[in-house]
């Protein structure tokens, strides 16, 4: 195992601290073994998923079934087990790769496996005892099985602690009787076990079972539900009458359940920002070659302007999300290895390691979700009339990107849970925000500097820009944290505000420092798109800010406070030189054009 020698930011210290891009993973930094486990991963797609995708739009929830057994075969379902359970064992960048690849051809699909590797066995190999995972993890991990993941309840959704499922003790404690009503449970037309949350008497939490799918142990299901998309992905009601589950199941202990959903949901952020790109990029290409080929007025639609607007926007949000994605994997990563180094189990490593970054998965799962939608939609726009019919892929593309929005918690929640995590961690002290707003307060009240600064190296200017975004950041949430204090959370506009600024400075700065990288390694001219790209989502990204910043300034600030945050927004966001947007959109669209899709990853 690599040592880690470089010092590892803590998460959401991306706010507080520099980062060098030296100390950033990037897609072009994926070993020889990661590149062969991509191809082999896209090929498994091509053949099997993307060359029938129309089964999947038909309902075929026997093709999907299907086809994760041959994943299962080709090992492609135990990457994140480790080896004692039958498993690959490999990194959390190699399991972020693997579940990116594997879902960009169908959604139906892609929710299969997510809810099988991650929230189905995940819960297991972090919780389980040490004859839990020898049980279950094997057959989880070769596909012989296949598991789901029981939470939401028609009363409980996005607050999850408050389902109504009951565990009752038997009297010679043997065994727990469960009775409830699960929804939207995906795989479970095929599933062989299920992770159930119940509650045991009056408990304040919820707790964890491993239940065995049995109909003959008072299990039954609803009819698969029609769904907007994912349409052969099996999603269906689980009902528990009395179902017998015996106490060596209960996962981890009484009252954990809450901990394990949540831990278990932060995984299932950041893989399913994985799970946002490889769409992405499909779409894009199917969208290029269609602009390419496709003649109107005597000409390819590729060379219209409003046309490269949307191609050029397209890829430079994937590009976003693939820098911030495998970024956060490989921090995750590293944070696992540092602990396990320390002394801790492979299950401590791994959920304090991503517990870690619980910040960073909440943003990525917002934007990617919100980019793939997007994206999916202008490619229904570029394909025109053809975007709109069934027999072409975009719009069963758009309908299943919809559903990115609402599961492993809803956007609106997650913004809420980025920005209320953030606050916690300074309470706590695990990431100094008192400090810097009090020096932004101060540098408010001062004389700004008129020095234009050396802006001669390469995104100087984008680097001292986005310094001052973080600003703005601390300066809006560390007012309203000074104003609300732990009442904050009762103020939701406010936290969904401060949440897109959040969201868009990593995003920016993940994306600089991924071409800044490069540039050094390879060459700015090799990186000339990339550049172009990570120039026009900072523009972007700035503007959101600026919105979002006035937003929240005008509506919990008055007279002289207002006045002072409005010109301090006005200063933190000031380019001294503009890009020019319409040449940048024009150089990435006439790459991507010339590529025939997308190339960057």
């Amino acid at each position: 195992m690599e040592t880690i020698d470089k010092e590892l930011l803590r998460g959401g210290q991306f706010l507080v601290k520099e980062t060098k891009c030296e100390d950033v993973f990037t897609l072009e930094d994926l070993s020889e073994e990661q590149k062969m486990m991509r191809e082999s991963t896209k090929e498994f797609v091509d053949r099997e998923l993307w060359a029938h995708w129309e089964r999947f739009e038909k309902k075929d929830y026997a093709y999907t079934e299907e086809t994760m057994r041959k994943a299962g075969e080709l090992g492609l379902l135990s990457v994140a087990v480790p080896e004692s359970y039958g498993g690959m064992g490999m990194g959390f960048v190699s399991t972020m790769l693997v579940c990116d690849y594997i879902s960009g051809a169908t959604g139906s699909f892609s929710t299969a496996f997510g809810a099988h590797t991650g929230i189905g066995t995940m819960p297991i190999t972090l919780y389980g005892s040490e004859e839990q995972k020898q049980k279950y993890v094997p057959k989880l991990a070769s596909g012989e099985w296949f598991g789901a993941y029981c939470l939401t309840e028609p009363g409980a959704g996005s607050d999850a602690n408050s389902g109504k499922t009951k565990a009752v003790l038997s009297e010679d404690g043997k065994y727990y009787s469960i009775t409830g009503q699960k929804m939207w449970i995906s795989n479970a037309g095929f599933c062989s076990l299920f992770i159930v949350f119940a509650r045991i008497g009056d408990d304040k939490n919820i707790t964890g079972f491993i239940v065995e799918n049995d109909a003959s142990n008072g299990i039954s299901m609803g009819e698969e539900e029609k769904k907007l998309g994912i349409h052969a992905s099996s999603t269906r009601q689980v009902f528990f009458n009395d179902t017998k589950v015996p106490v060596e199941n209960m996962l981890s202990e009484r009252g954990n359940g809450f901990k394990i959903a949540m831990n278990a949901l932060n995984i299932g952020r950041i893989k399913l920002a994985a799970a946002c790109l490889e769409a992405q990029r499909r779409v894009i290409g199917e969208a290029t070659k269609y602009a390419n080929e496709r003649i109107q007025f005597k000409t390819p639609i590729i060379n219209f302007g409003a046309i490269k607007a949307k191609i050029a926007n397209m890829a430079t949000n994937c590009y976003a999300d693939e820098s911030a994605s495998y970024r956060a994997a490989k921090n995750i990563e590293d944070r696992i290895a540092m602990r396990q180094a320390a002394g801790n189990t492979h299950q401590e490593a791994e959920l304090k390691g991503v517990e870690e970054y619980a910040i960073e998965c909440s943003i990525l799962k917002v934007a990617a979700s919100e980019d793939v939608q997007n994206t999916t939609d202008e490619g229904i726009q570029i394909f025109g009339g053809m975007g709109f019919s069934a027999d072409t892929p975009m719009e069963s593309a758009w309908r299943d990107a919809r559903i990115a929005r609402i599961y492993e918690g809803t956007n609106e929640i997650n913004r809420m849970l980025a920005v209320g995590m953030l606050v916690k961690k300074a309470m706590k002290g695990h990431v100094d925000l008192l400090g810097p707003a009090t020096k932004v307060g101060e540098e408010l009240m001062g004389i700004p500097s008129f020095d234009v600064p050396d802006f001669s190296e390469l995104f100087a200017e984008e680097k001292d820009l986005l310094a001052r975004l973080k600003k703005v950041f601390l300066m809006v949430a560390g007012s309203a944290v000074q104003k609300y204090g732990p009442e904050l959370e009762n103020h939701q506009q406010l936290m969904l505000s401060a949440a897109d600024i959040l969201i868009e400075i990593y995003m920016a700065e993940s994306t600089l420092l991924r071409t800044e990288k490069n540039a050094k390694r390879f060459g700015e001219e090799a990186q000339d798109t990339q550049i172009a790209m990570s120039r026009l989502y900072l523009y972007t990204a700035v503007d959101i800010i600026i919105q979002k910043g006035k937003e929240a300034i005008v509506s919990f600030a008055e007279g002289d406070e207002q006045r002072m945050m409005l010109m301090g927004l006005k200063r933190f966001t000031k380019y001294t030189n503009h890009p020019n947007v319409v040449a940048l959109r024009t150089q990435i669209a006439d790459r991507v054009a010339a590529d025939n899709g997308y190339t960057f990853d």
